[in-house]
């Protein structure tokens, strides 16, 4: 055991050819096997791997579905600012240590440790239209004249939506956002407050300036999530009515599991990988780049 420990010792790089073989295999080699699989023609429960081309991405990008789901893709990203800017209030009001706020961030942070299918279940049952809670309310104070059907209306659906994933992940944003705050250093403030600054002006020219990496680690995190809501559009509204909450998720998973197309499936995730990796690319190298 000593003269193993020894020559790993020697060697150090190998202890690194396992992790680094699982994670060739099961990552990238999933990914190779879901290419592989959009240019092949199967179909059917029984799998057929025989080259095609590329009939099925030229068919997906001919398919108004599609297009439909990639717009309302695009909607879910509309979550990002309103987090931001929720999250960046409440960590300020977070920060100026008023009583109970220690209860108030725990609370307010719950809702991110719950899961999309957890979320997607509570809100369908508040969106109900005869006994949610949201048109019950309105009735209680005389307007029910502002009662909808909002997760199952084509029009408010979308909206219905970010406002649930906007309750779900503006905790964490104010929680990563408070810690930016707290990370300023204190000097900075203080010798800002000697020279007679109000409060409002040191967060606008101190404070905020200094809050780009935390703003930029919640984009990437929130935008994760909202490109991986299947399961809480599914169980909130199934991607109905009608397209109206298509997703790309949402459409690969009918494609690929419901209708057994798999090959015009992992087209689509295959498309969904490369918008992914369009986005979370530049930043990763603005980050590398800042940090040498």
């Amino acid at each position: 055991m000593a003269r193993l420990s020894g020559w790993f010792t020697r060697h150090p790089l190998w202890v690194l050819v396992i992790p680094l073989g699982l994670v060739a295999y099961f990552v990238y080699g999933g990914l190779l096997w879901n290419f592989w699989v959009s240019v092949s023609d199967w179909r059917g429960l029984v799998p057929s791997y025989s080259f095609r081309g590329f009939d099925h991405y030229a068919r997906l990008f001919s398919d108004p579905v599609f297009w439909t789901s990639l717009k309302n893709t695009a909607i879910l990203f509309f979550t990002i600012p309103l987090c931001i800017l929720l999250g960046l209030g409440v960590a300020v009001l977070l920060d100026q240590g008023l009583l109970g706020s220690t209860v108030f961030r725990n609370l307010y942070l719950l809702p991110f440790a719950l899961s999309f299918v957890v979320t997607g279940t509570i809100w369908a049952w508040m969106y109900n239209p005869t006994s949610g809670i949201i048109n019950t309310l309105l009735r209680s104070i005389g307007l029910g004249a502002l009662q909808g059907t909002w997760h199952t209306s084509q029009r408010t659906v979308m909206g219905s939506i970010i406002l649930a994933l906007v309750w779900q992940f503006s905790g964490y944003a104010a929680l990563v956002l408070l810690a930016g705050i707290r990370s300023v250093p204190e000097v900075q403030i203080k010798a800002a407050m000697l020279e007679g600054a109000s409060k409002f002006r040191i967060y606008r020219k101190i404070v905020f300036p200094q809050l780009r990496g935390a703003i930029a680690t919640t984009i990437v995190v929130v935008m994760m999530y909202a490109l991986r809501s299947f399961d809480f559009i599914w169980v909130l509204t199934g991607g109905g009515p009608g397209y109206a909450s298509h997703t790309l998720p949402i459409m690969m998973y009918k494609e690929a599991f419901q209708a057994t197309r798999f090959a015009y499936g992992s087209a689509i995730a295959s498309v969904l990988l490369v918008l992914v990796l369009l986005i979370l690319v530049p930043y990763l190298y603005r980050t590398y780049r800042r940090g040498k």
